[in-house]
């Protein structure tokens, strides 16, 4: 008896000093095993014979619980077998009438519906790959997304009809046939699908339709802002989809989750981590048109939410509302997504309970990310012991004037301290490959690194400025390059900067991001030299971003300059107009700000800068 009271008293003593000498292993070890377990289980589909798709477990899903609701959305359920049965008589109606073959990639332009999951899930059962449209684009944007990703053929919604009117003559010059689900359209080059829908049969499809595939195959292609100035279609494999999905399950959801997601089914957090982890667990998915601050809690307590995702404005928007006594009464015990800022989490936590917040990092595109199963307030992530053997990645010097990474006397890159903000590299692999983009190879080859540590090796370039701290949480600090974050959309400043450059009175044009006081990312802004003898027309100008730029990507504040300056290699001096910002108090240029109520830019002064920055005028 007494040795056993010994060995338990050894057994707490040592418990205790782990916690304190090592405050996280219990919770290293649990997610380490969780992320081993998923490894596991995607090699497994890996090695089966064909290869287990997503679409695989989703009709695995459909045989098991085929009466559980799979979708809710406005007070409508539909279980994993209605949108099995849904699937198949979209995919026939495409088969009889596009003529699609396996190995097809067809672009959607659908919103946040069940209409999109039922167009997704019916590609894939013919073997054909999506390419997800931002529905946000217009013109040479939108056209150019399409024909990035080879499609021959446009599937649509009755919302986005007038976004396709726009763009229709030069998608017949490609020779794209679009589809519309919206019997009322009789716009002629068009075509309605609804009723060949509606009359063909709901029976499974053949499974040599998609025989051909592999874990290399694409399954999707997701949008990210191009160095271009216009959008790169990421190639998103079976295998890749795999994991991506499966990634919701290493912060611990389960079967009877119910997940909430506002986020646009075009972007990878909606479509493969929300609707594909929603498949991988076997739960439930609510999905709502566009993210509405008055009724986000609502809807939770209505269709008794456990789980949220969200990007930082989202909780900033969130936190923003006026207060309701109602603001603890609901299920959420966990919240996935990014971008929060560490003040915003914690008024979070304070006003909404006891919600655990998930912080995640990682790229579309990219072949690094990082869990914050910790809850620590403000990391993008943790790093444990393993994590670098199975996700070889580095923090290097980074010199922002010659936007290049610090080289040194060999020619390799420098690493950084701990403590010291670096460029993300993640070396590329048989296990951690880039897949890079459709179409040129340019844009593929743009995102690597080569000759890094040693000749011969290869790297992503993430474009992003990290910090690994002493405790090993990684913490996101920027963004470099010709990309900013704004509303939850990536900007190219290059794409900004073309639209801009057309105008008459416009001679060159630097585009930017620049920070604004309790705001997540970065706002447009944008540098101009006018022509010589010409004037700013504000209304001009407005009208020009509003009829070619989605609202995320339109400058709110014009610097005038009589000359921008370059370096010697022809660059602009990006960094220090970052710097100096919009603030009138201490930039001596002519500053302009977007007034959307007069639909001009209009001269900005003290009076206005203050507003913003106390969040008086919104943006």
């Amino acid at each position: 008896m007494l040795a056993w009271c010994s060995l338990l008293a050894a057994g707490l003593v040592s418990a205790g000093l782990l916690r304190v000498w090592f405050p996280y292993w219990w919770l290293d070890l649990r997610t380490s095993l969780r992320m081993l377990s998923m490894g596991l289980r995607v090699e497994g589909y890996r090695r089966k014979a064909p290869t287990f798709t997503l679409l695989d477990l989703f009709l695995l899903r459909v045989h098991k619980t085929p009466d559980k609701t799979f979708l809710m959305f406005e007070g409508r359920t539909l279980s994993y077998s209605e949108v099995d049965r849904r699937s198949n008589r979209v995919a026939r109606a495409l088969r009889a009438r596009a003529g699609l073959r396996p190995g097809d990639c067809v672009a959607m332009l659908v919103g946040n519906e069940p209409l999109f999951v039922t167009l997704w899930l019916g590609l894939a059962k013919l073997g054909c790959a999506a390419a997800f449209l931002n529905y946000n684009l217009r013109g040479t944007s939108l056209t150019h997304s399409i024909k990035s990703s080879g499609a021959r053929v446009l599937l649509t919604a009755s919302e986005m009809r007038s976004l396709v009117e726009e763009v229709l003559p030069s998608l017949r010059e490609e020779n794209v046939t679009v589809f519309i689900l919206d019997d009322t359209c009789s716009t002629g080059g068009i075509e309605n699908l609804n009723d060949t829908i509606q009359a063909a049969s709901d029976q499974p499809l053949p499974l040599s339709l998609r025989s051909h595939i592999t874990f290399n195959s694409p399954f999707v292609y997701i949008y990210t802002s191009g160095t271009t100035g216009l959008p790169k279609a990421a190639i998103i494999t079976h295998g890749r989809v795999h994991l991506i999905a499966m990634f919701i399950s290493g912060f611990g959801l389960y079967s009877n989750d119910v997940i909430y997601t506002s986020l646009p089914l075009y972007h990878s957090a909606g479509s493969l981590l929300g609707i594909g982890g929603c498949i991988c667990l076997g739960a439930t998915v609510v999905l709502r048109r566009k993210f509405s601050v008055s009724q986000f809690w609502d809807d939770c307590r209505e269709y008794h939410v456990t789980v949220i995702q969200y990007i930082g404005e989202v909780l900033r928007y969130l936190c923003n509302a006026p207060k309701k006594s109602s603001d603890g009464n609901h299920k959420v015990r966990l919240a996935i997504g990014n971008g929060a800022r560490a003040e915003v989490w914690r008024e979070f936590l304070n006003r909404f309970g006891d919600i655990r917040v998930c912080e995640f990092y990682g790229s579309t595109e990219g072949n690094v990310g990082f869990l914050n199963y910790v809850g620590k307030i403000g990391a993008s992530g943790r790093v444990m012991s393993f994590t670098r053997k199975f996700l070889p990645f580095q923090l290097v010097k980074y010199d922002a004037e010659q936007e290049a990474p610090v080289r040194d006397a060999n020619g390799h890159c420098i690493e950084v301290a701990k403590g010291e903000t670096g460029l993300l590299i993640a070396k590329i692999t048989t296990k951690t490959p880039f897949n890079g983009y459709a179409g040129s190879r340019t844009q593929t080859n743009k995102k690597h690194l080569r000759d890094v540590f040693s000749k011969g090796d290869l790297y992503f370039n993430s474009g992003d400025l990290m910090m690994l701290d002493r405790d090993n949480f990684i913490y996101f600090q920027d963004r470099i390059g010709d990309t900013f974050r704004w509303k939850g959309e990536n900007v190219s400043t290059t794409e900004v900067a073309d639209i801009l450059s057309t105008l008459d009175f416009v001679q060159e044009v630097c585009v930017y991001g620049v920070m604004v006081p309790g705001h997540e990312g970065r706002v447009g802004m944008a540098a101009i030299q006018l022509q010589s003898g010409k004037d700013l027309d504000g209304v001009q100008l407005y009208k020009h971003v509003a009829t070619h730029l989605p609202s995320y990507a339109q400058p709110r504040f014009l610097r005038v300059q009589t000359r921008i300056e370059t370096t010697g290699t022809h660059k602009y001096y990006k960094v220090m107009l970052v710097k100096e910002g919009f603030n009138p108090a201490t930039v001596q240029d002519p500053l302009f700000f977007l007034d959307e109520q007069k639909k001009t830019y209009i001269q900005m002064d003290q009076e206005i800068y203050n507003s913003i920055v106390s969040n008086q005028i919104r943006l």
